[in-house]
């Protein structure tokens, strides 16, 4: 199934849709998450130094911070690898399923993205403005990573299964991650406010969907079936 003229027509695909998909969550996230954090900052900077010395478990804060253009410079940098990244993952299983006929089709193969990778995980683990006190990060990846791979093998089950019971066990499988203990600071704590704090939370779910259904769209464009 994957010979090189298929692989050389996914990773073009997959170049193309993460560049933009990773251009356009970039822009989304300096109308409305960055500002945020510039916000936050200001907070982080004016807490105690008992406090900011607590911060993502014992690891202080710097003094140093980039430059608004080395933000926005290294963010691109840094949304379009990403971007690039998921758009192969998700080609592959496109490829492994039947590529997509048009990007209407790819926007649901986004949306599955966005469930599996942000959506899903997040409902454990609470997205969390920066100056806020978070469980040992190994732990947090860990979760993260089971609920990942849950969900999506979860919702693969619900979507291509043949028989009820494999069905059956892929909403255990959807299920299966919110029953397990996520991990949790010693002392919950934030230098934000609460309202800094949800507007945060919307601004990050808003960008992420625009990116994943960006993305999904752009690879069943860019990747969809041959006539």
């Amino acid at each position: 199934m994957f010979n090189t003229a298929t692989i050389r027509e996914l990773v073009t695909a997959a170049l193309r849709a993460g560049v933009l998909a990773g251009l356009l969550l970039t822009a989304a996230q300096q109308i409305r998450v960055i500002p945020n954090l510039f916000h936050t900052e200001v907070y982080e900077g004016s807490a105690p130094a008992t406090i900011i010395a607590n911060l993502g478990n014992g690891h202080a804060v710097h003094d140093w911070h980039p430059a608004y253009l080395e933000r926005i410079f290294f963010n691109t940098i840094a949304n379009i690898s990403l971007g690039v990244g998921f758009a192969l993952l998700l080609g592959s299983i496109m490829c492994l399923c039947g590529r997509p006929g048009c990007w209407r089709t790819g926007l649901l193969w986004g949306l599955a993205g966005y469930i599996t990778f942000f959506a899903a995980p997040s409902l454990g683990l609470p997205l969390e403005i920066p100056g806020t006190e978070a469980a040992k990060l190994a732990d947090r990846q860990s979760w993260w990573l089971i609920a990942a791979l849950d969900t999506g093998f979860g919702l693969s089950l619900l979507a291509f299964a043949t028989t009820g019971a494999n069905k059956f066990f892929g909403a255990v499988l959807l299920a299966t991650p919110h029953l397990i203990n996520t991990p949790q600071p010693e002392v919950h704590s934030s230098v934000a406010p609460a309202e800094l704090t949800q507007f945060f939370i919307a601004a990050t779910i808003f960008a992420n969907a625009v990116f994943w259904l960006a993305l999904g769209g752009l690879m069943g464009h860019f990747y969809k079936k041959k006539s």
